[in-house]
């Protein structure tokens, strides 16, 4: 990297960075929310490293903890190639500050280069928290070559750029073939769904293999399954290679083999992108018209729908949001249409391993299974944010702040009570629910979908940020996201079990209507909640 794309990569960290604004910033509330967010990644943090720790012992115990290398690898590159897809289209292409970044005098390469660097550092704490928490593991039981944990460390930083490199170039060939159509925006999301779903199908095909083995049978298993995947994916074989092999030339070669590789590829794959950097931006940002277009009326729309029709136009406007907040709903229908092609009892089968399980006794969780999917994000928790510096607009129109809450979450249920319904209803026939029970879960599907848009709303309020530079920032790593998904994600889990469990000693329909009721209530805490935020300044 010369010294021009270091200065650009400088001025992007320090432009998002949240030190800055703690030292600086004379409003106490938004420091509070920074400190607090920061809190809660480390929490975060904490939980993945406590999770690989619990992998390593499970390695060790059973005397397998030569595969923890491997297993590192293979964990680190299949996260950052996953993230990298989620974000590439933000980071890379139609991002706020293109017009800024592209009139300063650096090459497109230059500038899609430094936003992939920046990308790779914003997500670098995430890998290293797993490199280093499978290190400590690894250390306790190997007790390996004490130059072993600096060049585990130094791997570790450059693991992850193959895979983002590889993301980072499907993103880009996404965006190019939708460039060369009329719809941009809608062939790059299509784009992006399918291939987002191939990635979720690859997660189930691999859990396939391991369903019918023990625990230790499994561990072996996939510690084997590791080692033929590192014989195929050459990097994560180097990086075992460099830290269980005592050899000094063996580090050099395997560190020198990664280092090299990945700066190729890097050269290569921005010399590509740089070329078409220009015209795919201009594409993506620009709308067609229709040469038979004619003037006509205007329709007339009450305010809060007016509303709800500009969060349409901004979901869909942006392959980012669409791909994030509909990814649910897409799961909730595909869930539906697999249960009703092959019978609950079949899936409840897979599931269990062929236990002998009373799927009766699992129609209480119906509805929760639905909203696992429906509620995943409410479009309600980044929708304030994503106003951006356009909030003052909103400010100054004669609307009042509820007007405009509304019509975000009438928004939100418009577009998962549809999802909801029709999910809910392929797994109550599928599982031969009688028709009053399935009534009572549709009901029950319709308050979650309240409470998830109402608790939305609130997190979004209660942590909204409009000082951000790229919409990723809000939709992806977001307070407000965060704190919607992890108590809503856990409490569905919690519930889920427990309706189940319910479900054994008390009829089913009681189980429906208490659920619904409390939901409801929730709902409508939630709701008015929304109202007393909506009047404050």
């Amino acid at each position: 990297m010369n010294s021009r794309s270091g200065i650009l990569l400088r001025y992007l960290l320090l432009s998002t960075s949240r030190r800055n604004t703690i030292r600086y910033c004379a409003d106490a509330r938004k420091r509070r929310r920074i400190i607090a967010g920061l809190v809660g990644t480390v929490i975060l943090y904490v939980m993945l490293m406590a999770f690989c720790i619990l992998m390593c012992i499970g390695y060790g115990q059973s005397g397998l903890i030569d595969a923890a290398p491997v297993m590192c690898a293979l964990t680190i590159c299949l996260i950052s190639f996953v993230f990298t897809v989620f974000k590439t289209n933000g980071y890379l292409f139609h991002f706020k500050e293109y017009d800024m970044l592209m009139s300063l005098p650096f090459e497109a390469r230059t500038v899609a280069g430094c936003k992939f660097l920046y990308m790779y550092l914003k997500s670098l704490p995430w890998y290293l928290s797993i490199s280093l928490a499978m290190m400590i593991g690894y250390g306790y039981y190997a007790r390996p070559w004490i130059l072993v944990y600096p060049v585990w460390i130094l791997l570790s930083l450059l693991l992850p750029l193959l895979p983002m490199l590889a993301a980072a170039f499907a993103g880009f060939l996404i965006a190019r073939i939708s460039a060369g159509f009329r719809k941009t925006n809608i062939i790059q999301t299509v784009l992006t769904f399918v291939f987002m779903l191939l990635c979720f199908s690859l997660r189930f095909i691999l859990e396939g293999v391991f369903r019918n083995n023990q625990v230790e049978q499994t561990l072996q298993k996939a510690a084997k399954i590791t080692d033929d995947a590192a014989n195929v994916y050459l990097p994560a074989r180097w990086f075992s290679d460099a830290v269980t092999k005592r050899s000094l030339p063996d580090i050099l070669i395997n560190t020198l083999l990664l280092a090299g590789i990945s700066l190729a590829l890097f050269v290569i794959v921005f010399r590509i992108v740089g070329n078409s950097y220009r015209n795919i931006n201009s594409a993506l940002k620009s709308h067609a018209a229709a040469k038979n277009y004619k003037m006509t009326a205007q329709k007339k729309r009450s305010v809060v729908f007016a509303i709800v029709f500009k969060e349409f136009r901004r979901m869909t406007g942006s392959t980012v949001y669409i791909t994030n907040v509909a990814l649910g709903e897409i799961l909730a229908l595909l869930v539906g249409l697999i249960t009703l092609i092959i019978g609950f009892d079949r899936i409840i089968a897979m599931v269990t391993n062929g236990a002998p399980v009373d799927s009766n006794i699992l129609r209480p969780a119906i509805p929760f299974i639905v909203y696992f999917f429906i509620g995943m994000l409410a479009t309600t928790a980044c929708s304030p944010s994503l106003e951006g510096k356009n909030w003052w607009i909103l400010q100054s129109l004669p609307i009042e702040m509820k007007t405009v809450y509304q019509g975000k979450m009438l928004f939100n249920l418009l577009l998962t009570v549809p999802f909801m319904t029709f999910s809910t209803l392929c797994l109550c026939i599928s599982a031969k629910v009688p028709v009053l029970d399935t009534g009572l879960y549709l009901l029950q599907g319709l308050a979650l979908c309240a409470f998830s848009t109402a608790w939305g709303c609130v997190c979004g309020i209660r942590h909204m940020r409009l000082d951000w530079e790229n919409e990723v920032e809000v939709i992806k790593q977001g307070a407000a996201v965060t704190i919607y998904l992890l108590p809503n994600l856990i409490v569905v889990i919690g519930l889920t079990v427990l309706s189940v469990f319910l479900g054994t000693r008390f009829d089913l329909r009681l189980i429906a209507v208490c659920f619904t009721a409390i939901a409801a209530i929730l709902a409508t805490l939630s709701y008015r909640r929304v109202m007393v935020l909506s009047k404050k300044p």
